[in-house]
């Protein structure tokens, strides 16, 4: 299971259709954080009784700039919002992931906006972060949404700094470049990819006991590695 990030204008969205242009299953967090507040789910149902139904529109839907101005600037709100979506979506992803291994897929992406800041990097077996510099994301931000300079610098400045989630990575995907760049870099993580994955994926899907054992040792090495990397940069600060 890969988890795929990045900051905003980096070109994640780009890099994740490359992927599943390569016949990659993705599994889109934001696709499912739309998913289970769909009418009739648990999650909606909690909402309304949550926030009251006039955040419902008339054909049952959830209404969401109304509920976006209920918890906007609310920090109270947002959280219990995020109590209740958040889970929901962790769920999703399990699930898509046990569909994923079920059908005999050697590698499934979760592209996850928040992968470092909610935590998820933990339970994925690498992590994989679309970069470009501070001054290329911004230039794009700008030109993507029509805004200020002013605007763009406060829309970066409300999210993690991508040079933060590359201690996070396994694999940088760097996208200051063009096109022709990105294509060339995301064959070569998916041919990594493949390798990596190896023949030990066969062994996995037919005894799932050893799967289970993998997915726990994977698990823990990355926690040890990661634990690795923080204890040698503080060295280094210091």
């Amino acid at each position: 299971v890969v988890g795929l990030t990045g900051g905003i204008a980096t070109g994640k969205s780009t890099v994740s259709n490359l992927l599943a242009q390569r016949g990659i299953p993705i599994i889109d967090a934001d696709v499912l954080a739309r998913d289970v507040v769909r009418p009739g789910t648990r999650a909606l149902s909690r909402i309304v009784d949550t926030f009251g139904p006039e955040i419902l529109q008339a054909d049952g839907t959830l209404d969401r700039p109304k509920l976006g101005a209920i918890v906007f600037g609310d920090d109270a709100q947002r959280r219990k919002l995020n109590r209740i979506v958040h889970p929901a979506v962790r769920w999703g992803m399990l699930g898509a992931v046990l569909r994923c291994w079920l059908r005999g897929e050697r590698a499934c992406v979760l592209d996850v906006p928040l992968l470092v800041e909610s935590g998820i990097w933990r339970w994925v077996g690498k992590v994989v972060v679309v970069y470009c510099s501070a001054e290329i994301q911004l230039q794009r931000l700008m030109k993507r949404d029509g805004s200020t300079r002013e605007a763009a610098q406060a829309r970066l400045g409300a999210q993690l700094p991508i040079t933060d989630k590359l201690e996070f990575a396994d694999q940088v995907i760097d996208n200051s470049g063009g096109p022709q760049e990105l294509d060339a870099q995301v064959d070569a993580f998916v041919r990594r990819l493949q390798r990596d994955v190896g023949w030990s994926w066969r062994v996995s899907w037919l005894f799932p006991p050893w799967g289970l054992f993998a997915a726990l040792w994977s698990l823990a090495w990355r926690r040890i590695k990661h634990s690795q990397r923080a204890a040698r940069r503080r060295r280094e600060r210091s």
